[in-house]
């Protein structure tokens, strides 16, 4: 069985042969086999759930998945994001926004019951995994479960990089004041 292009035509505007005609039909050159057919479709469907399947910011491009520039202890190096914008270290649960002349570090997890978060770039907001709590893109909490603001890292500049230890979280509700500070001025 042959699946046909059914806009074909051959010379001069006549309808493309029928599948019961093999020989005219392979040298058109425009017909798939059901094998062909079927592993495309089968590796576009496999795309489209693997797209599913990745966090919404990856597929949306305005978040940025960044490796550190290296680890000195406990502190994690990353250059100083160019522009505007979320970026994600897995590796190390960080999240880095830049909004405008501000950097922030995050925890990728949800203050809630640790879940990870997600840029929602339709949306401009941060949304844990599990409950769907949502925070606006400076970690301000908006709704849903979680009881705080996203933890913010423990952040300072060093030249031309910026320098975050995860081991150092600030909790809104318990720190307010180291929490409002762990922001960094960049120019």
């Amino acid at each position: 069985m042959r699946v046909l292009n059914s806009l074909s035509t051959r010379r001069g505007g006549a309808p493309s042969s029928s599948p019961d005609d093999p020989g005219e039909c392979r040298a058109c050159g425009t017909c798939t086999g059901r094998r062909e057919f079927l592993r495309t479709s089968l590796g576009l469907a496999a795309l489209s759930t693997l797209a599913a399947l990745l966090p919404g910011e990856a597929a949306a491009g305005t978040v940025r998945l960044v490796r550190s520039l290296g680890r000195l202890g406990q502190e994690v190096r990353y250059p100083v994001p160019a522009s505007t914008g979320v970026e994600v270290d897995r590796d190390n649960e960080v999240i880095l926004v830049r909004d405008g002349t501000v950097v922030t570090a995050f925890a990728l997890s949800c203050p809630h019951q640790r879940s990870m978060l997600r840029w929602r770039d339709n949306k401009n907001i941060f949304q844990c995994t599990k409950h769907h709590s949502e925070y606006s893109l400076d970690g301000v909490y908006q709704k849903g479960r979680a009881t705080r603001n996203m933890d913010r890292l423990g952040i300072r500049l060093e030249g031309d990089e910026v320098v975050v230890d995860p081991s150092v979280a600030y909790h809104s509700d318990e720190d307010p004041a180291g929490w409002d500070g762990a922001v960094v001025q960049v120019g």
